[in-house]
């Protein structure tokens, strides 16, 4: 099969469980939020040298993946899946967090300008998209499109541990 179907030429798609919706739908602002993270999370992995970061960006690209299977397929379709985010998650970026936070990466009483370099600067371009995509979840949350709290708390977390990386990166 390739890549062109031409199904999605009527301004429709299709959701996880055969919902088809428009393109401007929210779910699938949403879905367009994660890939456009996960792009940015995979342009930081290519520029960061640390073998021990670039794990753990990969490791999170993977939990998108996971947030995405959720917010395509919706709360009902969404019970069928397999993996889903859980407080395991969150505790792992909890942890990360800790660490960064120990080696003071950044002045608590001030403002950071992004563009150091080009990797801290993919992070922060990476956490502002987070952000947005916090944002869409917790619109679909409101309109009962999405229910998974800790995956609200994961992003949430995400952009929190995105911008300590940078900072990070920028000390290093």
């Amino acid at each position: 099969m390739g890549i062109v179907t031409k199904k999605g030429d009527k301004s429709k798609t299709f959701l996880y469980g055969g919902a088809r919706v428009y393109k401007d739908d929210i779910v699938i602002e949403a879905c367009g939020c994660l890939d456009e993270l996960m792009s940015f999370i995979g342009l930081s992995k290519s520029l960061v040298k640390d073998k021990k970061i670039k794990g753990a960006l990969e490791e999170i690209q993977k939990d998108l993946f996971v947030i995405g299977s959720e917010v395509s397929a919706g709360p009902k379709s969404g019970k069928k899946l397999k993996i889903i985010i859980a407080k395991s998650y969150i505790n792992r970026l909890d942890d990360e967090i800790k660490e960064f936070e120990s080696e003071k990466v950044f002045d608590e009483k001030g403002f950071c300008l992004s563009g150091k370099d080009s990797c801290s600067s993919s992070l922060d371009v990476s956490r502002a998209i987070a952000r947005k995509l916090e944002r869409r979840l917790v619109t679909l949350k409101r309109k009962k499109l999405f229910n998974n709290e800790n995956a609200l708390v994961y992003i949430n977390r995400l952009s929190d541990y995105l911008f300590l990386l940078a900072r990070f990166i920028e000390m290093k």
